[in-house]
């Protein structure tokens, strides 16, 4: 299987953690790119740093690789095949999934590494890190 695609986005993320029966600020869904996903014991979003969360905790400086898709879903290893090679170089990742593709974050601090690592091992990664 040849190598994906990524896509280096420029918007900075923060991952909120809320209480579970926190309110959603209908504003979140006018965000170009925000992810929800809440469970019996948390509710977890991520979106850009520039839009403003009342959260229990937050991480900063978060940058995200998108492989390009769509992704079907009898394809296998993707996700597996990205996170080796990052977690080789040292470098942790918070993945989530759509429906049609992957998204892996990285710390914008680590991404320049993330990219070279990447690109050793043959993915082709679009965009620069600034």
């Amino acid at each position: 299987m040849s190598k994906q695609t990524l896509q280096l986005h420029s918007e900075e993320l923060t991952i909120h953690s809320l209480d579970v029966d926190a309110t959603i600020d209908p504003a979140l869904l006018q965000q170009a790119i925000f992810f929800i996903a809440k469970t019996a014991d948390e509710l977890s979003i991520v979106c850009p740093s520039s839009f403003q969360l009342d959260s229990l905790d937050q991480e900063t400086d978060w940058k995200a690789l998108e492989v390009i898709g769509p992704l079907g879903f009898s394809l296998t290893g993707i996700m597996a095949n990205i996170s080796g090679v990052l977690a080789k170089a040292s470098i942790s990742i918070f993945a989530l999934s759509t429906y049609d593709t992957d998204y892996v974050l990285v710390k914008k601090q680590s991404m320049a590494k993330a990219i070279t690592a990447l690109k050793k091992d043959g993915y082709h990664v679009l965009g620069d890190v600034k």
